[in-house]
């Protein structure tokens, strides 16, 4: 799976929440979790994943379902090289947006 994911760049996978998330040029775009691939939205890119009929990325902390900016990969949506990469660059596109603005956000304190 991440073969299909070379042409983005050197990406890397880090073990977390009990899965793996996966970074390119330290933006986390993307999550691993019970087997599922998820990546990253935001206001611009989750339409797009919802429109595909993609689950979000949910989990239970106290009796809560918790949800996190994070959008299955569309059901049906080939796993190939040329499918999977539009989603994955999404992902990316927003996980850039959210570390610009963590940034920002960094320098104003």
């Amino acid at each position: 799976m991440l073969g299909s994911l070379l042409p983005l760049g050197p990406v890397r996978a880090r073990a977390m929440f009990g899965g793996w998330g996966l970074f390119l040029d330290d933006a986390m775009f993307g999550l691993i979790a019970r087997g599922r691939l998820y990546f990253k939205v935001d206001a611009e890119t989750e339409p797009r994943f919802v429109a595909a009929g993609a689950e979000a990325f949910t989990y239970l902390r106290q009796g809560r379902r918790i949800a996190l900016s994070y959008r299955e990969v569309p059901l049906g949506a080939p796993w190939g090289a040329g499918a999977l990469l539009p989603w994955a660059e999404l992902g990316l596109e927003a996980a850039k947006r959210a570390r610009q603005k963590r940034r920002q956000k960094d320098r104003r304190r």
